[in-house]
């Protein structure tokens, strides 16, 4: 499965990838969706699912940002290699010529939507709501997710490159999940979890002095600090019922190409090995850093002003095998691909402080990871 012909002709087959620097995983042969529908059924029956499996048999795919929506799980063979994504997976190839771009909302309804953000927040409903947007660009051609999946892995070699199918990989025409996510859900092996979620955010410069004072302020910024601390603090409380030892250090910072971010490395010990990735994406999903603080309230805006179906963008991707370890991504810089039209999408944590102008620029940076990706081929 190595080589890139063969990659390429599985992604084609329907399979779902994963690759980043230490390994890619390819699923093969994907049998029938997880029994369930939602994203919140698929969840809680994996296990059973895997029960009684082979020992190469795992459930891969996408669990939507809103869990009663549909999910996509499947389950199927785990081929694991070395290294990240071999490239070129298909030869040389063009890049899709785009016929015509469409933001939705604009830059100035999305600034609108912040605004109507700020005053939830404001009147006290609220401390956090991420808010997303998208932009959509039609091409002469139908895209093609192999030649997608490895421009985002060769521009992001620090990221989790991905490709899920989101209905059935037998057809043609479906919906497919590609994106080059930097930021960790979770990671189950035995005992130990690991967790890196990221918030608080900057657009990086092309001007090394200014690219580090961007950095520089960043960590000294009290609005993302802020917002970086409602996501942490969220994260070890789901995790208290499920663990112990929970460590959470001060936030470090992490670099894409693109953008500038907070992050912060949580790890912890299950108090009990029966507790499976699954179980702890079910008890995590959505996080402030998707969703926003309290999440009930944030998803309430989320469903009253954003305007959006976002589908399994800002969900979770990943999989788990028959033991219950697993690793699991959460679904940013990610785009919705179905033939000729590529839905990218970006979002931005909305705290007091917040500005509407600033976020348009923020949500304009994280697109640039696909956009880059799709026409600079």
């Amino acid at each position: 499965m190595a080589e890139p012909e063969a990659v390429a002709l599985a992604v084609r087959a329907g399979a779902t990838v994963f690759s980043g620097e230490k390994s890619t995983l390819v699923q093969t042969g994907p049998r029938p969706l997880v029994p369930g529908g939602s994203g919140l059924e698929q969840l809680r029956r994996t296990t059973a699912a895997l029960d009684g499996a082979d020992a190469g048999v795992i459930a891969a795919g996408a669990v939507p940002f809103d869990l009663a929506a549909r999910g996509a799980l499947r389950l199927g063979l785990a081929e694991r290699t070395p290294g990240p994504l071999p490239l070129p997976l298909a030869g040389s190839s063009r890049p899709s010529t785009v016929a015509r771009s469409r933001p939705v909302p604009s830059p100035a309804g999305y600034a609108d939507t912040v605004r109507a953000g700020l005053a939830r927040i404001h009147a006290g409903d609220l401390q956090k709501v991420v808010l997303a947007r998208t932009l959509e660009l039609e091409a002469l051609d139908d895209w093609s997710v192999p030649d997608l999946l490895a421009a985002l892995s060769g521009r992001n070699p620090a990221a989790t490159a991905l490709a899920v199918p989101l209905d059935d990989p037998a057809d043609a025409r479906g919906r497919w999940l590609v994106g080059a996510s930097p930021e960790l859900l979770l990671r189950r092996r035995g005992p130990s979890v690991l967790l890196r979620p990221l918030a608080g955010s900057i657009a990086r410069s092309p001007e090394p002095d200014e690219d580090m004072r961007r950095a520089d302020a960043l960590m000294a910024s009290d609005k993302d600090r802020r917002e970086h601390r409602f996501v942490v603090d969220a994260v070890v409380e789901s995790l208290a019922p499920f663990c112990r030892q929970v460590n959470a250090p001060e936030p470090e910072l992490v670099a894409t190409p693109a953008v500038w971010h907070l992050a912060t490395r949580i790890t912890a010990l299950l108090n009990d090995t029966d507790t499976t990735s699954v179980d702890l994406v079910a008890a995590l999903h959505p996080t402030p850093a998707v969703g926003g603080s309290p999440r009930a309230a944030a998803l309430d805006v989320i469903r009253e002003v954003e305007g959006l179906d976002r589908g399994c963008y800002a969900g979770a991707v990943g999989w788990q095998d028959v033991h219950g370890d697993g690793e699991w991504v959460v679904a940013v810089r990610c785009a919705e691909v179905q033939g000729r039209t590529l839905r990218i999408f970006a979002g931005a944590g909305i705290v007091d402080g917040s500005d509407p102008d600033a976020e348009v620029a923020e949500t304009a940076a994280k697109m640039r990871t696909v956009l880059d990706a799709a026409i600079a081929r």
